[in-house]
């Protein structure tokens, strides 16, 4: 308890999250059990006060991670000299990597925990206080799958569901396999009855979330489970949109396509990881696919879904990257005229087998292909924007709005196919909340998003149950009682069907 006046508070957490959907969706596991244990949500970026407990949950893939955790660490020093019953945490990705290595550069951490215990950080953090001393938990497997754990959402119209965790592939490049641990496969029945324990709670929109979501079921034998997965989320009554990511190109099999293309709520969009445009390129990371494979299943898809948005991941620069090797990347960036691309410069992740190849390129070599990269696919998105001028559009309505909003008036939402858009809401016309669905034609389009400025009678509001459960968190929030809020009224949600959630 913090005391002011001498009066008991409750102690106050944020969770500072890096890196991945993975990492976003363990970020919510760690808020609520952080609830669950009694402690209260504080925004320092709204308060302008840093809380009791502060949690990192880290990334040991993107560039520079390990710096950019030392230099929060190393602000947060001087005002835990001055508040000694606050509290650090270190948890995720780096810290499985890098472990004692923490605690040695920052003494002043409380708690070091890793992917694989999450669950455990309400107990170490009171271990730590009772002992006065930093408590490191490291564990090598997974002790209980995280969709266990309470959750606190950070949306209550969508959210997200993992699938499997770990990896079983060994691209050279990545750390991942050796910080998340082999794939666990979760039981359908449970994914399923998750999924169910959303919707009841107000989501209208689920991510399935993986390393390799489409090779779910490898672990208990059925290599069809992952598109029978996507017909049975199509079954759920109050589910509205299905999305996945990432799939793996070398597992991707038709039976996926044929699942997405027959199941209306699974959305016309894939997020589809290239890596590069090189066959030797692709040979030297170990990703068992090569590109005119690749380019087979983007056919395959848009002859299934014609309108649907495919996105990718692409890393410019890796060790050995010719001249000719990058013209691949661009070759097939040009044919398969990606939505969106997120690209990367390579630079060496100790401990992955792509740290210690030889000819690993000059900084300048790999920024300029990066500009030429990053050049041609903009110019691509925006001419596929530009086609979706004077299409009707479906946009589920979020919180986040552009950047100009408050020059615009404009809203923000998101397409079936997941793309960006900022719509004006006509005079007169009643706006929607977060998690309403508005029908909109698209009158405007740039390389990053969509416009729409409609009519009165091009404008339409799909008014949702996704809508009304954002009304009862913002009451919620308000310490304003709702009609149905009671002991289940929480904001943190236990996820599975056994247990309450809010009606």
């Amino acid at each position: 308890m913090t005391q002011i006046d001498g009066e008991e508070l409750p102690r106050t957490y944020e969770v500072r999250t890096y890196g991945c959907q993975m990492n976003v969706h363990d970020s919510e596991r760690l808020s609520g059990l952080l609830e669950d244990a009694g402690l209260e949500r504080k925004d320092a970026a709204l308060t302008g006060e840093v809380a009791d407990v502060v949690v990192f949950n880290t990334c040991a893939v993107r560039e520079n991670a390990d710096n950019k955790l030392y230099g929060n660490l190393g602000m947060l020093a001087p005002l835990k000299r001055e508040r000694p019953n606050m509290q650090i945490a270190v948890g995720g990705c780096l810290a499985q990597k890098d472990r004692d290595t923490i605690l040695k550069k920052a003494p002043w951490v409380d708690v070091v925990f890793g992917t694989h215990n999450i669950g455990s950080l309400p107990t170490l953090l009171a271990r730590s206080r009772h002992n006065k001393q930093a408590e490191l938990e490291i564990l090598e497997s997974l002790d209980v799958f995280p969709s266990t754990l309470p959750t606190r959402r950070e949306s209550v119209y969508a959210g997200w569901v993992s699938i499997s965790v770990g990896c079983n592939n060994t691209c050279t490049f990545c750390i991942v396999p050796s910080l998340r641990g082999k794939e666990r496969d979760r039981r359908p029945g449970e994914i399923l009855a998750e999924i169910e324990a959303l919707v009841a709670d107000g989501a209208i929109e689920v991510t399935l979330l993986g390393q390799n979501v489409n090779s779910y079921g490898v672990e208990f034998g059925d290599k069809l489970a992952f598109g029978k997965l996507l017909r049975a989320c199509g079954q759920i009554e109050g589910l509205e949109r299905v999305r996945f990511t990432s799939p793996h190109p070398a597992a991707f099999t038709d039976d996926v396509i044929d699942a997405m293309a027959e199941t209306p709520n699974v959305m016309p969009q894939l997020h589809m990881p290239l890596q590069s445009g090189s066959d030797k390129v692709l040979k030297d990371m170990r990703r068992s696919y090569r590109s005119k494979k690749f380019l087979g299943i983007l056919d395959k898809v848009r002859e299934r879904i014609p309108h649907a948005a495919i996105t990718t991941d692409i890393i410019v620069g890796f060790p050995g990257e010719t001249e000719e090797d990058f013209q691949g990347t661009l070759d097939v960036v040009e044919a398969s005229r990606f939505s969106t691309a997120f690209t990367f410069q390579y630079s060496k992740r100790p401990g992955t087998p792509a740290a210690d190849l030889p000819d690993q390129l000059p900084k300048a070599v790999v920024q300029e292909r990066y500009e030429r990269l990053t050049a041609l696919q903009d110019r691509i998105a925006k001419e596929e924007n530009a086609k979706q001028v004077g299409r009707t559009v479906e946009v589920l309505v979020t919180e986040q709005s552009g950047r100009k909003a408050g020059e615009t008036h404009r809203l923000s939402g998101r397409t079936t196919d997941q793309r960006l858009v900022h719509f004006s809401v006509p005079a007169g016309a009643e706006a929607p909340r977060p998690g309403d669905l508005v029908t909109v034609p698209v009158t405007g389009a740039a390389a990053f998003h969509l416009v729409s400025d409609p009519t009165t009678d091009q404008y339409s509001l799909r008014r949702s149950r996704a809508g009304d459960a954002w009304d009862r968190a913002q009451a919620e929030s308000c310490g304003v009682p709702t009609p149905g809020s009671g002991p289940t009224g929480s904001k943190t949600n236990l996820g599975m069907p056994s247990l309450m959630v809010r009606g």
